[in-house]
């Protein structure tokens, strides 16, 4: 990429204004933001956009024309689903954090192909978890067995997913493939999706939704075994004001994007 990597932004609320605050700092690297497109621009006061220096704007057409290298989402799966072939097709990059949108298999497939034929990447950061490097390094060998058990407090899910209880100690909301998880629990489970996909894929991941009224941080427990031993890691994620999102997604964003023009990177 450029010297210095132009970016949009899809979506611009916690995470994306974040994202937005981390790139101002100078800590995603030699980026610059250019442009955002979001559902309602009177929800961004102009001081906002003035702060950061970044057209506002609703039609997708108009942000795509703008002269970018890559297109950040940070909106959620409906707006991945809605967005990622148009963004490849317009030959951006493009950076997804509603992972869990690409446990739609054909989405992913079309996806794939579509970045492919482009010559563009999809780059998937590593968001509210740990490891990705790990078990795609592993993946490249034997992989017997993943689990990935989310915990969040109740708070984070919706009654329906709550099944209209409300726990008193800690319940289990799903055991099953990551696959039926991931659409069950579109807001909370990304990173299982993200774990999948580095590792055995959405049938063979185990995954475990936990509403638990005893920890006030999303947390997240892998476990990895395989040809190159075992693998154990636990985040404990401090929630944003959005309690489905921790605080590290924005950073991890950030982060990637640091690695486009870092003369050296550690963690590929």
């Amino acid at each position: 990429m450029a010297s210095v990597v132009k970016i949009g932004l899809l979506g611009f609320g916690t995470i994306g204004r974040r994202v937005a605050e981390l790139v101002r700092e100078g800590k995603a690297g030699e980026t610059e933001l250019v442009a955002v497109l979001v559902r309602d621009p009177a929800r961004v006061a102009p001081e906002t956009a003035a702060r950061y220096g970044v057209k506002v704007m609703v039609d997708a057409a108009d942000f795509l024309d703008t002269e970018m290298d890559l297109v950040v989402e940070a909106a959620g799966q409906q707006a991945l689903h809605q967005y990622a072939e148009w963004v490849l097709r317009a030959n951006k990059h493009l950076m997804a954090i509603s992972v869990g949108a690409f446990a739609d298999a054909e989405f992913l497939a079309r996806v794939r192909h579509l970045a492919h034929d482009r010559g563009r990447q999809v780059l998937v950061p590593s968001g509210a978890i740990a490891g990705l490097d790990a078990i795609s390094a592993a993946a490249l060998s034997e992989l017997e067995e993943v689990t990935h058990t989310t915990r969040k407090p109740p708070r984070a899910f919706t009654a329906e997913q709550l099944k209209g209880i409300q726990p008193t100690e800690p319940t289990l909301l799903y055991d099953g493939p990551a696959r039926e998880g991931v659409r069950l629990f579109p807001e909370n489970v990304n990173v299982a999706a993200a774990v999948s996909l580095a590792g055995i894929g959405l049938e063979r991941t185990r995954l475990r939704v936990i509403a638990d009224p005893t920890v006030v941080r999303n947390t997240h427990e892998v476990e990895v075994r395989g040809f190159f031993g075992q693998l154990r890691l636990v985040i404990e994620n401090i929630p944003t004001e959005n309690p489905r999102t921790g605080r590290i997604v924005a950073l991890s964003i950030a982060k990637a994007l640091r690695n486009l023009s870092a003369p050296v990177v550690i963690g590929v």
